[in-house]
């Protein structure tokens, strides 16, 4: 059996559809990387840092996240995800789905740890504790950039698939030609 390379394709209103959506979310996990900051000007840990705001970094990175494992789902039981182009793209989304959900857990432990600073006699201790959030919190943006390059790279694969379309274009459900009404005469089975 001959493989059909019509069947293989996305229709193409929904493949826009979908790369509107990844770069929308690519481009909000880009900024969150680059905005969400811990450091201040002069590169430092902030000598109180704020609780509210870095426990807000978790819980918008749980929102974040939330939106492409729901992208990632609502794919994954299209019957395109199982094509050549569509492995491609959900593997992509996996990808970011699964990175996505890393960010908000190390943007929690940020926020506890400098919920706890204050409390801290030891400068060695709260030299560790700085060090420890700096790192988590670099970690959790890290997290954001790699989801962001994953989503970058699933609306890259719809992108060349559309290039599909022009050698194949396929006719709309309303535009295929309704089969031939039976023969007089003839049974249907």
């Amino acid at each position: 059996m001959n493989p059909d390379p019509q069947r293989e394709l996305i229709p193409r209103d929904d493949t826009l559809r979908l790369i509107g959506a990844l770069d929308g979310m690519k481009a909000m996990y880009g900024d969150a990387a680059q905005q969400w900051q811990l450091l201040d000007d002069a590169g430092r840990v902030p000598a109180s840092p704020s609780y509210p705001e870095l426990i807000q970094h978790a819980v918008d990175a749980q929102a974040l996240s939330h939106r492409v494992i729901r992208t990632t789902a609502e794919f994954a039981r299209t019957m395109h995800s199982t094509n050549r182009a569509g492995s491609a793209v959900l593997a992509h989304l996996a990808t970011a789905a699964t990175l996505s959900t890393y960010a908000a857990p190390l943007f929690a432990e940020t926020a506890q740890t400098a919920l706890s600073l204050s409390q801290t006699a030891s400068s060695t201790r709260r030299q560790y504790q700085e060090d420890s959030m700096v790192l988590k919190h670099a970690t959790g943006r890290s997290y954001l950039r790699r989801t962001s390059e994953s989503l970058h790279d699933a609306a890259k694969e719809l992108d060349q698939h559309l290039d599909l379309h022009r050698f194949f274009p396929t006719l709309s459900r309303r535009q295929r030609p309704v089969p031939p009404p039976p023969k007089p005469g003839t049974h249907n089975l």
